[in-house]
C-alpha cells in the first residue's frame, strides 16, 4: 500500500470547493467534504443529500470529524511544503528547527531566539500566544542580540557609551546615561549613513571627473605627440632632401674638380710630347748636319742649330690634387656646419611651435574691468581694447581702481589650473602686459617684479625684457605682433611667446600663487605726436593644424 506522503493534493481535494480538505468530515454514505463546505451547501437545500452520489437523507446528518484523514492530510500539506521550500544556500540563514537537510529559515523570533522555516513557522501563525512573538527577517547568530550579562534582549541604545544595552542594564551599569529605544537611534545613524553615502558619492564622482580629466589629458598627449610626429617627419623629410641635393651638388663638385684636374694634366701632357717632339727634330738635324762634308752649309745652318727650340721649364710645373681635396674637404665642412646649425633651428622651431599649440588649448576668455583701469585710459565697448586717452577723466573713487600708473586688469581671475590668453601689440612702440596678483597694490609707485607680484613682459625703444630685479633681456627678432601668455597656476610658471613667429619668448618658474591672478595690461604713454596711439587688443586664439 502506497504511504500517505506518495500522494499528491489531488488525492485529498475536497468535491465542492475544489481544494485540500480543511477539517474533513464525513457522510452517513461514505464521501468526505470539508466541514465548512458541506454546512454551507446543506443550509441552502430544503432537503439533505450527498453532493456526490446524490444519496437522500430524512434528516439533517450529523457529521464528524474524519481523524485518519485529518492526519493523512497533514501529513500531505506537510510534505508538500517540505518540497517546496529551498534547502539553505552558502551566506543564508538555516533553520534551527530541521533536522537532517536544514531548510532555508524565513523568519526570526526575536522572544524565541530561534530561526524558522515556513513549516516550523506555523504554529507562531496559528496559535495565539504564540503570535504576539516578534518576528523579523532571518537572523544569523541571534544569541548575540542578548546581553551576556543580564540575558535579556538587546533592545535599548546608549547615547553615552556608544553601546546596545539591555533594560536591566538602564537600572544598573547605565543608570545616568542617556538612552533611547534602538529603532530611534537607528534612525540617526540612518540619517548620518545617509549624508555619509551623499559624501561618497561625491568623492566618487569627483574621482571619476579626475580619471576623465587624466584620460582627456592623455587623449591631448597622444593628439600632440601624432603632430609633433607629424611635424617631425616634415621636418626630417625636408632635411633628408637637403641631404640629398647637398651631396647631389658636392658630387657634382668632386666631379667637376676631377675633370678639371685632368684636362689640366691632358693639356700639359700635350704640351710635353709637343715639346718631345720639336726635340726629337732638332735632334735629327743637329746629327745630319754633324755628318756634313760641306763647310759653308755647315757653317750657315749652325747659327739656326745651335740653341734648342723654346721650352718651358718643367721643374716647376706639377699637377696638384691635393689643392682641390683640402678644398672640397673645407667645403663639404661648411655645408655640414650650416646643416647642423639649420637642423638646430628646425627642432627649436618645431617645438616651440608644438609648445605653443598645447598652451592654446587653455584659452580663455577674458574682457578689461573698467574699475580697476587708470583715469587716463579707454575701453572699447566690448571690453577687449585700451589705449591711453591722454585725457585724465574724473571717476568714482574706486579701491579696485590704479591712480598712479595707466595699468588695467581683466574682470576674470584665475586660482588654479591653467589658462592662456593673446594681446595684439601691433604699431605699438611701448606697452607692457602679463599676470598680477589680486592684492597689489594699485594707489602708489611701485616696481613692477614678481617680488612685488606682478609678472610682466615690457617693450620700448631700448628692446624687450622681462621685469624682474635685475631684469631680464630678451632678444628680439623682429617687430613684435602678437604676445600669448600662459600661466600653470599649480606648477608656478609664467609663459611669454611671439605668436606669429611661434617662438618661446621667456617662463617664469618656481613663481609662487597664494591668490586669484588677473591677466594685467598697459599700453603705455604716447606723445603729442600720436606715436604710440594704437590699442591693446585681447584677441581670440587662431590655432594652426
Amino acid at each position: 500500500m502506497a504511504s500517505a506522503t506518495s500522494w499528491s493534493e489531488e488525492n485529498f481535494s475536497c468535491s465542492i470547493c475544489l481544494d485540500v480538505f480543511n477539517s474533513p468530515v464525513t457522510t452517513p454514505c461514505g464521501h468526505n467534504f470539508c466541514r465548512t463546505c458541506i454546512t454551507t451547501f446543506w443550509d441552502d437545500q430544503v432537503q439533505y443529500k450527498c453532493p456526490v452520489c446524490n444519496e437522500l437523507f430524512h434528516t439533517r446528518p450529523d457529521v464528524r470529524v474524519n481523524t485518519l484523514l485529518s492526519e493523512m492530510v497533514y501529513q500531505c500539506r506537510s510534505s508538500v511544503q517540505v518540497k517546496e521550500q529551498p534547502c539553505v544556500e552558502p551566506g543564508e540563514v538555516p533553520c534551527d528547527v530541521c533536522t537532517g537537510t536544514q531548510l532555508k529559515a524565513v523568519k526570526s523570533c526575536l522572544v524565541c531566539f530561534i530561526s524558522y522555516c515556513q513549516t516550523h513557522l506555523e504554529p507562531h501563525q496559528r496559535v495565539a500566544v504564540l503570535k504576539k512573538h516578534q518576528l523579523v527577517e532571518p537572523m544569523d547568530r541571534l544569541e548575540d542580540r542578548m546581553c551576556k550579562k543580564h540575558d535579556r534582549l538587546l533592545e535599548l541604545f546608549c547615547q553615552t557609551e556608544q553601546v546596545c544595552v539591555c533594560l536591566f542594564c538602564t537600572v544598573l551599569d547605565h543608570k545616568s546615561h542617556p538612552v533611547v529605544p534602538l529603532k530611534e537611534e537607528c534612525e540617526v545613524k540612518m540619517a548620518q549613513l545617509g549624508k555619509m553615502e551623499s559624501k561618497v558619492q561625491q568623492m566618487i564622482q569627483e574621482r571619476q571627473r579626475k580619471i576623465q580629466e587624466i584620460k582627456a589629458t592623455v587623449d591631448h598627449s597622444k593628439a600632440d605627440a601624432d603632430r609633433e610626429i607629424a611635424d617631425g617627419v616634415q621636418v626630417l623629410t625636408a632635411l633628408k632632401r637637403s641631404i640629398e641635393k647637398w651631396q647631389d651638388e658636392f658630387n657634382q663638385t668632386v666631379k667637376e674638380g676631377l675633370k678639371s684636374t685632368e684636362k689640366q694634366a691632358e693639356d700639359l701632357i700635350k704640351e710635353l710630347e709637343q715639346e718631345i717632339e720639336d726635340l726629337t727634330n732638332r735632334s735629327s738635324e743637329v746629327k745630319q748636319l754633324s755628318h756634313t762634308e760641306d763647310h759653308l752649309h755647315f757653317l750657315q745652318t749652325f747659327r739656326s742649330l745651335k740653341d734648342p727650340p723654346p721650352t718651358r721649364e718643367w721643374t716647376t710645373v706639377e699637377v696638384r690634387p691635393s689643392t682641390f681635396y683640402f678644398s672640397t674637404v673645407g667645403t663639404l665642412r661648411r655645408s655640414l656646419d650650416q646643416l647642423e646649425e639649420t637642423l638646430n633651428m628646425e627642432m627649436k622651431k618645431l617645438r616651440d611651435d608644438a609648445e605653443l599649440k598645447r598652451v592654446q588649448q587653455y584659452e580663455v576668455d577674458v574682457t578689461l574691468d573698467p574699475d580697476t583701469a587708470h583715469p587716463c585710459l579707454i575701453l572699447s565697448e566690448d571690453g577687449k581694447q585700451v589705449h591711453h586717452g591722454d585725457v585724465v577723466k574724473k571717476l568714482p573713487d574706486n579701491p579696485k581702481r590704479f591712480t598712479k600708473k595707466i595699468y588695467i586688469l581683466t574682470r576674470q581671475s584665475f586660482s588654479s589650473g591653467r589658462f592662456y590668453f593673446e594681446v595684439q601689440v601691433k604699431d605699438k612702440t611701448a606697452w607692457r602686459l602679463g599676470v598680477a596678483r589680486e592684492s597689489i597694490n594699485r594707489k602708489d609707485q611701485i616696481i613692477l617684479t614678481p617680488e612685488n607680484f606682478y609678472w610682466t613682459l615690457y617693450f620700448n625703444k631700448d628692446g624687450l625684457v622681462f621685469s624682474d630685479d635685475p631684469a631680464v633681456r630678451l632678444p628680439l627678432r623682429a617687430e613684435l605682433q602678437k604676445v600669448g601668455v600662459f600661466v600653470d597656476y599649480d606648477e608656478g610658471l609664467v609663459s611669454f611667446y611671439d605668436v606669429e613667429a611661434r617662438v618661446h619668448i621667456y617662463s617664469a618658474t618656481g613663481c609662487t600663487f597664494s591668490e586669484p591672478l588677473y591677466p594685467f595690461l598697459c599700453p603705455c604713454l604716447y606723445n603729442f605726436k600720436g606715436i604710440n596711439s594704437a590699442p591693446l587688443i585681447i584677441s581670440p586664439v587662431n590655432q594652426t593644424d
